[in-house]
């Protein structure tokens, strides 16, 4: 066999073992997309359930109905623009919440995204607060029953909840929730006792159960906070299974991240607490802090200020309290990872312009003309390389003829002609690489913004940040079948290959076979690839090669000697 069949059959093995393990390699590094939202039966778009959306789902081996649960226990309800649900006088926690402006579904009929639930249901996940002291403090138990000074909580109508113990103590906790998804908890003990006391008061998150959104290497879910000056996404669920995660901060928060949900404790930022996660019983996890203990004397009271936030991982929203209220790193609830100087600037400009054209399909094609639009000038020096090396075939050919049988004298003459004439084959690539940060950044994007959520596109695309969900292997949708995974391939990653291909048949053919045969697979491999992933990374890829062909088209129209070499 010759060294360039070898070649050959290598690349065949790559591209076979790329193709077939491409789907745990992006299971364990590379979210591929979120679930699909649609199938197509009959020729027919339905919406799919989404289990995944509701971290408190209910499930056939729930406790006990949340209903039932709910009406066991004196409550006041909640009601802001985003946000419904109730506290639970007993216990004086908030364990009941949904968020009004988010459906599991894309149905019509689709409930809305619960996020908090009480205990005795499954999947329970809920916040409190409360009070610790020394030997002979006794502060409101956490079965109490709370009084309450009204029966709604809503933006401008706090709630007071009071209680009081034997020994002279009255404690108070004044809530109130802004317009989104920030609760504000003044917790006060004031000391009608004879002695002093000393008081530290706490918050936590608790949940049972771990996120139904994958940890993986490039999006973090599960325990997360923010001490010490820096977001902390080392803890995960499997490590507090083996001992609490433990910190001292001055301020920061601590609490639990979905892919699109938050949950924080949030203490006052001037003072010093000591947080941690833990385990308990039942797959059930907490997040808390709780402040250094202060003395309080007879007659006098102490009163602190902390946050709970509970509700959707919007980019400006997160990024607002940050800067107002002085949170530290909240905005990095959403994992940016390392290339954040790029991804929020193009999540910011792709929002603009979906807020200009009112669809983020296409804001994406108007991202990608932009793209193009800055990149033209590489662009362009990429063709003049392409018309250098078009040149150069004539003399690289004579040199493959003489040097045909001795491999390193040819490429060390092929080198130097390429010196010699200023040539240099890697500029062709330079587009290439410029676009992967960008193309990473849009993945990165699609992925973890809760603004690309259920955003459709045109005809069937009903979620650009899930895979194609029409396939010609079931004719459409015709057949009552579902493929496998691997081969269900959409119509979009389709045209993604015919976009490539056509792009590379307008390119300079290499001079050698095997690397011809190598470009000739590669739309196909990449197609099989690329299928997996969003729908709105795909239409990104066919606008950018579809301008790639037009651009290539124009210049052979304004240099026609380019196109005859081409086609030789």
């Amino acid at each position: 066999m010759s060294n360039d069949n070898k070649n050959f059959v290598l690349f065949a093995v790559l591209a076979a073992l790329i193709l077939f393990g491409w789907p745990v390699i992006t299971r364990t590094f590379f979210p591929a997309a979120n679930p699909p939202v649609t199938k197509i039966e009959g020729g027919k778009t339905k919406p799919l359930p989404n289990p995944s959306a509701d971290p408190t789902a209910d499930s056939p081996t729930a406790i006990r109905d949340r209903n039932v649960v709910l009406a066991e226990t004196p409550r006041v309800r909640i009601e802001t623009p985003t946000l419904k649900g109730s506290i639970n006088l007993k216990g004086a926690r908030i364990d009941d919440l949904i968020l009004t402006k988010y459906d599991e579904t894309i149905a019509k009929n689709s409930p809305p995204i619960r996020l908090l639930s009480p205990a005795g249901t499954t999947d329970a996940y809920f916040a409190g607060f409360g009070w610790r002291g020394a030997e002979g403090f006794a502060p409101p138990a956490a079965d109490a029953v709370w009084q309450a000074s009204g029966q709604l909580l809503a933006p401008n109508r706090p709630v007071t909840l009071t209680a009081a113990n034997a020994t002279g103590q009255r404690f108070a906790i004044e809530l109130s929730v802004d317009q989104n998804y920030m609760f504000t908890v003044r917790q006060t003990v004031a000391n009608a006792g004879g002695a002093p006391i000393s008081v530290a008061p706490y918050s936590y998150v608790t949940r049972v159960g771990v996120s139904k959104d994958p940890d993986s290497w490039t999006i973090h879910t599960g325990p997360m906070s923010a001490h010490n000056g820096a977001a902390d996404y080392s803890v995960n669920f499997k490590d507090i299974d083996k001992a609490p995660a433990t910190f001292t901060s001055k301020g920061g928060w601590f609490g639990f991240v979905d892919k699109y949900w938050l949950t924080a404790a949030i203490p006052d930022q001037g003072a010093d607490v000591t947080a941690q996660f833990r385990a308990g019983a039942n797959q059930t996890y907490q997040a808390d802090y709780t402040a250094a203990p202060k003395t309080v004397a007879p007659g006098a009271a102490m009163v602190t200020t902390g946050r709970f936030f509970a509700g959707a991982k919007e980019v400006n929203l997160l990024d607002r309290y940050e800067d107002t209220l002085g949170i530290p790193h909240f905005g990095k609830a959403i994992d940016w990872g390392w290339f954040e100087v790029i991804e929020k600037p193009i999540f910011k400009y792709l929002d603009w312009l979906f807020r200009m054209v009112g669809n983020f399909g296409l804001a994406i094609i108007l991202l990608t003309l932009t793209v193009r639009l800055i990149m033209f000038p590489v662009a362009q020096r990429q063709f003049a390389s392409m018309a250098g090396m078009r040149a150069l075939q004539p003399k690289l050919k004579a040199l493959q003829e003489r040097y045909k049988d001795d491999k390193p004298r040819l490429q060390q003459e092929m080198m130097g002609l390429y010196k010699q004439e200023g040539v240099n084959p890697l500029a062709g690539c330079l587009p290439t690489l410029i676009q992967i940060p960008i193309f990473y950044a849009l993945y990165k994007v699609l992925m973890l913004t809760i603004e690309m959520r259920h955003q459709p596109f045109v005809l069937w695309i009903k979620d650009l940040s899930a895979p194609d969900p029409l396939t010609p292997v079931n004719l459409f949708g015709l057949l009552n079948f579902t493929p496998p995974h691997f081969i269900a391939i959409g119509v979009i990653p389709i045209l993604l290959g015919v976009s490539m291909w056509a792009q590379f048949r307008l390119n300079p053919q290499p001079m050698d076979d095997v690397q011809k045969q190598v470009f000739s697979l590669m739309p196909w491999v990449l197609m099989f690839v690329m299928a997996p992933f969003a729908v709105g990374l795909q239409v990104y890829w066919i606008t950018s090669n579809l301008l790639t062909i037009a651009q290539q088209q124009w210049l052979y129209s304004r240099h026609p000697g380019l196109k005859t070499a081409a086609a030789k």
